[in-house]
């Protein structure tokens, strides 16, 4: 995916005064808990027979020595434990011909290689080990010849280019716990080692780097299971992304002058792709345009230097990495295959710049859709105002905005509170202090701990609306567990509360925020807007999608019945409205959390209840969002056929930078129609 884990790219925080880069929480915390287990382990896998590769073309990641790939266990010497007893190992034998090693469980000795990047920082630390006598046998494209050694929160006290002999038991490490549908890191733990020659002594020489191309990299992404695991396969580099990049799993690989697709995070990690022309963007990224368009060419890429004396690049997307980036390819839970760099290309800057959509005209309503993610009373001051900068200049002071992720008035300290009365005064206030209008709002408090999210800060959608040029036809009875209806009034379609929420009590919205519809008027014209934010691809408190790059394939979209649900919900509101007036406008925005050739959309869109005015987009601009070197779309604003042809607009003020207010992109749509 480009699934979306409950784990989003955050702002970028001022960068850490250690000196190497930072692990993120949840890997530094399932890393602890390996190093007491001594790592998750998985049964040996049967050694894959030896014979001709079926991985077709591409480069081979391999090169000489006996392979240990061929035959079974065996007390004749020919078996894996008979061979690590033996000490006759080498890496390839280790890694094997799939993403688990036959060898998994067992301890191997005196295995050589040179050591080609250390990571001596955190809770992970290690240094992993390439063997510089590769194998060139049958099916050695398919075995890799780089190991990571893990050392736990012991730094290894080794050197890149320093050649080793090491001992060690094998396992496979699943970051994030296996649970998770993550591949698995082959590494050896509780190991020993003996310098055959020092760093110094060889010339600091490594074994050269595979370089990532258009050529190398194949454009399909990963073989189909029918859902089921990937591990046992015999691997393909030559025909899958995902193989190639696993044949290759701890060995230096190297990009040149790339692409930045994913800007730069608070982790210092970004991602770029080694394949320029696949479905780029017009302002530089790569476009995550169906469930068959993975773009398997985007790799992210963290480092290993030392951030003092190397400074991570701030990188927007379209900007380039020029020259060489290289160093071990390793396997984490944040995104898959990541380029540990040990060399960085030198950063250029594109020039990205934020867009401004037009103002909009006298007789045109704007309904914007913003999810301002997590904002609280506790929120740093400079986001109100950067949030408020935005509205105001970028999204030209819209009549009507949908506001997702707004939490109560403590954020996410979980005190019981539920009002976010302060919250959105703030913003408003912050707004009228950027020269904007003085908007006013209307919003219904959860229950708490009902709606997902922050533990603690309840989020829930909200309305702004500008009274200069809208007004909001309040009726009193919503709350958190009361439904609204539609009823007629003087012929015309009514909601029994104003603002309310739409089948709260539902199971659809478990753990989900509830949509909140309300009742506008416009020019005298009468308006319905709900604003909306469907569960998470993550899971939150429910399960999750299984990641596009995991061991299973094609993964699982766990999450998405509930969207599904959901999204019929809304439908049949709509159609509630529209069965009493066929005319009648209604603009349903915010952030859906699914992509626009989703089912969840389809159900949206059943029966022309609603359609998508992003359609008439040209199809490389429709994106809002940046996930994992993905440009995708996960905020939309959907409009009645009375509302009859709008404009829409996504407003790149975020996801594509490096220094964001939000990590998503606002939208804007201007309807003119119905009242010319």
């Amino acid at each position: 995916m480009p699934i979306r884990t409950p784990q989003r790219p955050g702002a970028r925080t001022p960068r850490p005064t250690r000196t190497a880069g930072p692990t993120r929480p949840a890997r530094t915390a399932a890393l602890t808990v390996a190093a007491v287990c001594s790592t998750l382990l998985v049964l040996p896998a049967t050694p894959a027979g030896a014979g001709t590769s079926a991985s077709g073309g591409g480069t081979s990641a391999s090169g000489g020595g006996t392979s240990a790939s061929g035959g079974g266990t065996s007390a004749s010497g020919t078996g894996t434990e008979a061979r690590a007893a033996a000490g006759a190992v080498r890496i390839h034998d280790i890694q094997g011909a799939t993403r688990l090693s036959p060898y998994a469980g067992e301890r191997v000795t005196d295995v050589p290689g040179i050591v080609t990047g250390v990571r001596d920082f955190g809770a992970a630390r290690g240094f992993w080990l390439q063997d510089a006598r590769p194998d060139k046998g049958p099916g050695s494209e398919a075995t890799s010849e780089g190991l990571f050694v893990f050392t736990g929160k012991e730094s290894p006290g080794v050197a890149a280019g320093d050649d080793l002999r090491v001992t060690g038991k094998v396992s496979e490490f699943y970051p994030g716990g296996k649970e998770a549908g993550g591949q698995s890191v082959t590494q050896l733990t509780g190991a020993t080692w003996k310098v055959a020659a020092p760093s110094a002594e060889r010339g600091g020489k490594l074994p050269p780097a595979f370089r990532l191309t258009p050529r190398t990299v194949p454009s399909a992404y990963a073989p189909r299971a029918g859902g089921d695991s990937i591990e046992n396969r015999r691997l393909r580099p030559g025909r899958y992304a995902l193989d190639r990049y696993e044949s290759l799993e701890g060995m230096r690989a190297s990009v040149s002058d790339v692409r930045v697709t994913g800007p730069t995070s608070r982790y210092h990690d970004l991602w770029v792709t080694t394949d320029p022309r696949q479905n780029p963007t017009p302002r530089g990224g790569t476009l995550y345009g169906g469930y068959d368009e993975h773009n398997g060419a985007r790799v992210k890429v963290s480092s290993l230097l030392d951030l003092d004396e190397h400074p991570f690049p701030v990188a927007n997307v379209g900007d380039r990495l020029r020259g060489t980036t290289e160093g071990p390819l390793d396997y984490e839970q944040f995104g898959g295959y990541t380029l540990r760099a040990t060399t960085l290309g030198e950063h250029q800057d594109r020039g990205l710049q934020r867009e401004r959509t037009r103002p909009q005209r006298p007789d045109e309503l704007s309904v914007a859709t913003y999810n301002v993610e997590n904002l609280s009373p506790k929120t740093e001051p400079a986001k109100f105002d950067r949030l408020a900068e935005g509205l105001t200049t970028n999204l030209s002071s819209p009549d009507i905005v949908t506001v997702e992720e707004v939490q109560d008035d403590t954020g996410p300290t979980d005190d019981g509170t539920v009002g976010a009365g302060k919250t959105l005064d703030m913003l408003t206030e912050a707004i009228r202090k950027k020269g904007g209008p003085s908007y006013k709002w209307r919003q219904i408090d959860p229950a708490d701990k009902e709606d997902g999210g922050q533990p603690g800060g309840n989020i829930r959608v909200a309305f702004l609306y500008n009274p200069e040029r809208v007004s909001f036809t309040d009726r009193p009875g919503g709350d958190a567990t009361t439904p609204v209806e539609v009823t007629e009034k003087d012929g015309k379609p009514a909601l029994s509360a104003s603002p309310g929420r739409i089948a709260p009590q539902d199971p659809a919205w478990k753990a989900s925020r509830k949509p909140l519809a309300g009742e506008f008027r416009f020019k005298g014209r009468q308006v319905f807007v709900v604003a909306n934010h469907f569960s998470s691809k993550g899971g939150g408190d429910l399960e999750g999608d299984q990641p596009m790059e995991g061991r299973f394939q094609p993964p699982a979209r766990h999450s998405e019945p509930q969207r599904v649900e959901q999204a019929k919900l809304l439908n049949s509101f709509v159609r509630d409205v529209r069965a009493l007036d066929r005319d009648a406008v209604v603009v349903a925005g915010g952030d859906f959390n699914d992509f626009p050739f989703s089912p969840a959309l389809e159900a949206l869109r059943s029966g022309r209840a609603l359609t998508s005015p992003m359609d008439r987009l040209p199809r490389n601009e429709r994106y809002g969002y940046v996930f994992n070197g993905n440009s995708q779309t996960l905020d939309h604003l959907l409009t009645s056929p009375g509302a009859g042809r709008p404009e829409y607009d996504i407003v790149h003020i975020n996801a594509e930078f490096a220094d964001q207010s939000s990590d998503h992109d606002p939208s804007v749509v201007r309807v003119s129609a119905p009242w010319r």
